[in-house]
């Protein structure tokens, strides 16, 4: 939803202008998640205020902050163009600096530098915060500070926070003298919201603090620590634990991981209910305590000890490399992408292992558990629904157990049933999409068993399932997804060979789509040899205003991803409908003008769809068929339509060739329209709002 990044030095000499470029640089790596406005919060100096005091001893003067609507190279041009008018010195060396910064995706009021963030206390800017997620009870909180006094000049629910923590912090100091730590103001403010968040504070109260907290959002810290070496140069020092003591360090908070594998790998994920203060070096991890740990109102925080974990990510992962778009680089990244999905997890035979199986480290102690299950029901949003769509046949086939499908937010609107003998399957990109945390938490109280699977280690979803796979597809940076989408259809496919393990009566089918799926990168290689044929294609459908997709049976889902993709990123109207449902309704729309997809891949649907191109021919309609190689001139006699030749594959494997096709339109649509492609208007990659 939002992007929300910040830098602490600590005892490292950094230039005003590195500050700022590190800052900008987080900025840019988190903007996918949010791109209609963008903010920053740098600190002054105490040198140019020498007389600078208040009843507040440690009080710092004003911090600058800049907000503008608009991308992050906005921001930054709004930025230089301030500093150059009130002649601020970049070169100016801190050894101690504490910088935040945010990209938004609206959510609470239009795009503007009203509504950006940072957001502010008020006047002076005592406190500063930047906010990912929404706050549910922002109405009644701000009534509550406007009957004392506060005004508020933006429409976000993230305004109360500072403004809150102010009133916390005012009330808690009594006659000028300042008692209450930055942690109490934070627990306090804490203790009052209601909804998801990820917080990172700022105060001129704590001059080079910094704290963050988060409940629902994803957190990370960065801990880049230094040692000086004999010629008293600082120089990085490997750990795996936060040291204590004043060593140089460099600290980065981030809604994603993306904006700190530059910098460091060594981060703490931070859990729900912490608080993570940033001061003198020292990195200290607080939680609640019981209510016997109030005291005056303000809670008296517990100490958590933990180790820091590493990022098994690489810088050239986030980089566009010799792409134009990220868009592009993971389209084409698929073949590598689904090697490493299911790399170690598929056995092909010899040793201990007699026939072809399927390891799955992250299932294996709850598969008596889920073989056992009265149904299993997958659940998801968008993309990822349409991955469990497409997995839904086989699994249903190899394990014997009815599956349901439910869009998280759909089944919480309901309330829809969901029971102890239950298997849940919660499927997520991110593993912090909000309807369906909502919906985990739902099905977890009701005593259902849940299953993540997601595509980022040590998200929510992966931390609340009971057991779970991860994706292993790799930073996914363009907002449509791609290879997050192939690679778990494929882990589904092997979730489903998993469960169906125990069965005799199925081994040679399971065995088959074993060597199907050890051949499908290989066969994603050869279908993305179809880009320069798509681009053709994408020229001819360049003033159209309007798509339809058919699909049925495995390509059903094929159908609603691919116009999903034209839909979001080229910003035409696209549907896609299941075949066998065209003569009750859709077929009223076919013409010679409006262009139509049919898949038509050798399955057990072939014979059926043949027959909705005979119809749809029929009434002159302007088909572009998707069919297995070699069957080009059978679907299209006498040249009637667009044959698109991709390679068969064992019917269940069959989605994941045919949307590559699709995800190469939309891409040459979107940039022939010249339309943003990584980046589509209104909307953001990680969905962390209802």
């Amino acid at each position: 939803m939002c992007g929300i990044f910040a830098y602490l030095n600590f005892n490292v000499e950094r230039e005003r202008r590195y500050i700022l470029q590190i800052l900008f640089d987080g900025l840019r790596r988190l903007e996918y998640r949010g791109y209609d406005s963008a903010g920053i919060a740098i600190d002054d100096s105490f040198s140019r205020h020498p007389d600078t005091s208040n009843h507040f001893s440690a009080t710092s003067p004003p911090p600058f902050v800049f907000r503008q609507a608009g991308n992050i190279e906005s921001l930054v041009k709004f930025v230089y163009q301030g500093i150059a008018d009130i002649d601020l010195n970049l070169e100016e060396v801190f050894s101690s600096h504490a910088g935040i910064a945010h990209t938004r995706w609206a959510t609470h009021g239009e795009p503007a530098p009203r509504n950006s963030h940072p957001q502010s206390s008020g006047p002076g800017d005592d406190f500063l915060v930047v906010h990912n997620g929404v706050i549910t009870n922002y109405e009644v909180l701000k009534e509550t500070l406007v009957r004392y006094g506060f005004t508020f000049s933006s429409e976000t629910d993230t305004e109360v926070i500072p403004k809150l923590a102010k009133f916390v912090f005012d009330n808690a100091n009594v006659e000028g003298e300042q008692t209450v730590t930055f942690c109490q103001v934070v627990f306090e403010v804490m203790r009052h919201l209601e909804g998801a968040y990820a917080l990172i504070f700022k105060s001129r109260h704590y001059p080079n603090e910094l704290i963050a907290c988060k409940h629902g959002s994803p957190l990370l810290l960065g801990v880049k620590e230094l040692a000086r070496d004999r010629n008293d140069n600082a120089v990085f020092q490997d750990s795996h634990f936060i040291s204590k003591s004043e060593h140089p360090k460099e600290l980065f908070l981030s809604s994603d991981a993306h904006a700190i594998v530059e910098h460091t790998k060594k981060v703490l994920v931070i859990e729900d209910g912490e608080v993570v203060h940033l001061k003198d070096g020292c990195v200290s991890i607080l939680k609640f305590a019981n209510e016997k740990g109030r005291q005056g109102g303000l809670s008296r925080p517990a100490s958590v000890e933990r180790a820091l974990s590493v990022l098994e990510m690489e810088v050239e992962q986030i980089n566009k490399g010799k792409y134009e778009h990220y868009m592009q680089k993971e389209i084409h990244e698929q073949p590598e992408s689904l090697t490493t999905t299911m790399r170690g997890r598929l056995i092909r035979g010899g040793g201990s292992y007699k026939s072809k199986t399927v390891l799955l480290g992250g299932l294996k102690d709850h598969l008596k558990t889920i073989r056992r299950s009265r149904r299993i029901v997958f659940i998801g949003c968008g993309t990822s629904y349409n991955a469990a769509l497409a997995s839904r046949p086989i699994l249903e086939e190899l394990s014997g157990i009815p599956v349901s499908m439910e869009i998280a937010s759909d089944l919480l609107d309901r309330q829809g049933p969901i029971y102890r003998e239950d298997t849940a399957i919660f499927v997520s990109q991110s593993g912090e999409t909000a309807d369906t945390l909502l919906a985990l938490e739902y099905a977890r109280k009701n005593g259902a068993l849940c299953v993540g699977v997601t595509n980022t280690v040590g998200s929510a979803i992966a931390r609340n399932t009971h057991c779970g796979v991860h994706i292993n597809a790799g930073a996914e940076i363009g907002v449509a997804s791609t290879k997050a989408y192939t690679s778990q259809i494929v882990v589904m496919v092997m979730v489903a060979l998993a469960i169906g393990g125990d069965t005799i009566s199925n081994q040679a089918r399971r065995e088959a789509i074993i060597e199907g799926l050890l051949d499908l990168p290989n066969k994603a290689r050869e279908v993305l040899k179809l880009d320069q044929e798509m681009k053709e294609l994408a020229k001819l459908l360049i003033d159209e205003q309007s798509l339809l997709v058919f699909g049925r049976g495995y390509n059903y889902a094929t159908a609603l991803e691919g116009a999903l993709k034209v839909k979001e990123i080229a910003l035409m109207h696209s549907e896609g409908l299941l075949a066998g449902e065209m003569k009750h309704g859709p077929l009223a729309l076919v013409d010679e003008n409006l262009p139509i997809v049919v898949i038509a891949t050798r399955d057990n649907c072939f014979s059926k769809q043949q027959s909705v191109i005979q119809q749809l021919h029929a009434r002159k309609g302007r088909l572009i068929v998707m069919c297995s190689k070699g069957d080009g001139a059978s679907v299209c006699p006498s040249g009637s339509c667009r044959a698109i030749e991709v390679p068969q594959v064992e019917d269940c494997l069959q989605p994941v060739v045919n949307i590559l096709p699709l995800q190469l339109l939309a891409y040459h649509l979107t940039v022939l329209r010249g339309h943003n492609v990584d980046q589509p208007r209104n909307l953001a990659k990680s969905v962390t709002t209802q």
